[in-house]
């Protein structure tokens, strides 16, 4: 059988053994018929909170975050409409601020990519800047005391907006919802405290799960303290059409739509595989390995224990080079010394949760990658490379024996898998 991974921005065809490969994706869900009407009605009759206008008042200054180039979100058709929809304040009154978090900035040209030219033509647009101390105000501490830091755009404005899209999210449970607020335009100080080792490493901080997950109510306590926000979060298929959209009360709003994608994303198996095939559900979210992690963790929940995992995507933009992520990583002999070094560790560094992440996957089973990069770059990342995918499945079934199977999740963390009787 021959299945299409989500690989960039087109397909990745790899021949597998039908009989002995299952195919795991999302429940299929159409798009609506009419997206901008769906946003309007959205916008007028929100989740637990008054219509959206009503929030604003003469002079007031508005605030729309929107997700950066790493998330799928439609931002070149929500922001438009939301601004159509906005269309009798003052443009000057509105400031659009791109959701970093602690990832790079918008380069020159990706603005009009993300949000058209007409936005950026007409609109003030400006990137988080996650370690600038002058645009960061303080709400009180984390849970280890350490500063809870806010964009001071966010913070100071009349009317917050937060836009982007839910999907399961491999450590915050949902994406969407305070994670805009929270880690999006926070400092990095905030950031580091809310994925620290502890976190990270508690078993609730995984896919699917808010309620009791310490880091997801972290944010969410963080995030709320800026004062009352407006959510509008979009829910998509692997077509990126929207499927469902979500406004009004930041977390009553927000939940609604976690609801709906736990009900369509997340899929029971019964018995774990000797052999996961996975993605990083193609482009935007494959764009490099730091992202990558994401795919792994999803694949790796229904991994039998001394496995192999291949992920396929493409890091068009690389480790990225030079990242936190990838000077940690060549930092260390492998995962072993990873772990070590976090367990004996006292300070938090930047992107070493998703370091963390990978190494956890790697005491566990094998992982090999199918990307766009040199050998060298990938064998830096503890990983090994695959060029060959379906060559690699039927020489592992071959030593395997005629009882192993494989695991497919062609969409990547787009599906996440759990056992039966599990997460």
């Amino acid at each position: 059988m021959k299945v299409p991974l989500a690989y960039g921005q087109s397909y990745l065809p790899v021949d597998l053994p039908e009989a002995r490969t299952t195919v795991i994706e999302p429940r299929p869900i159409q798009g609506l018929p009419d997206e901008r009407a769906a946003v309007r009605e959205a916008l007028r009759h929100p989740v637990a909170a008054r219509p959206l206008l009503d929030w604003i008042h003469p002079g007031d200054k508005i605030c729309i975050v929107f997700t950066d180039a790493t998330r799928a979100t439609p931002n070149d058709r929500l922001i438009p409409w939301l601004l159509d929809f906005l269309s009798d304040i003052p443009r000057q009154q509105i400031t659009l601020l791109n959701a970093t978090g602690s990832h790079r900035p918008s380069p020159p040209g990706e603005w009009e990519r993300l949000l058209t030219p007409a936005v950026v033509n007409h609109y003030r647009v400006l990137n988080h800047d996650c370690q600038k101390a002058e645009d960061l105000v303080q709400l009180g501490t984390t849970r280890d005391g350490s500063p809870a830091l806010i964009n001071r755009r966010l913070v100071e404005a009349d009317v917050r907006i937060i836009t982007g899209f839910i999907e399961p999210h491999f450590f915050a449970g949902f994406s969407g919802g305070p994670k805009g607020i929270m880690p999006g335009v926070a400092g990095l100080r905030t950031i580091l405290s809310n994925h620290g080792v502890r976190n990270i490493g508690d078993p609730h901080a995984a896919f699917g799960i808010t309620v009791g997950n310490p880091l997801w109510e972290e944010l969410r306590d963080i995030a709320t303290r800026v004062g009352p926000s407006f959510l509008l979060n979009v829910t998509l298929n692997e077509r990126r059409q929207i499927t469902g959209v979500f406004a009004g009360h930041l977390i009553a709003a927000h939940k609604q739509g976690a609801d709906f994608v736990r009900r369509s994303a997340m899929q029971p198996v019964r018995d774990p595989f000797e052999i996961v095939l996975t993605t990083n559900s193609g482009y935007p979210l494959d764009l490099n390995l730091y992202q990558g992690v994401k795919g792994m963790s999803a694949g790796a929940r229904i991994l039998k224990p001394g496995g192999t995992l291949i992920l396929a995507c493409e890091c068009r933009e690389g480790t990225p080079p030079g990242s936190p992520y990838d000077r940690f990583l060549r930092s260390v002999s492998g995962p072993e010394e990873v772990l070590a070094k976090l367990a004996s560790s006292k300070v938090t560094l930047p992107e070493q949760w998703q370091v963390h992440i990978q190494a956890l996957i790697q005491k566990k089973a094998r992982v090999l990658l199918h990307s766009s990069l040199p050998d060298d770059v990938v064998q830096a990342a503890h990983l090994a490379p695959c060029h060959d995918i379906g060559g690699t499945i039927a020489a592992l079934l071959e030593e395997l024996g005629p009882t192993a199977r494989i695991a497919v999740l062609p969409q990547g963390p787009l599906t996440i898998p759990f056992l039966e009787g599990g997460r």
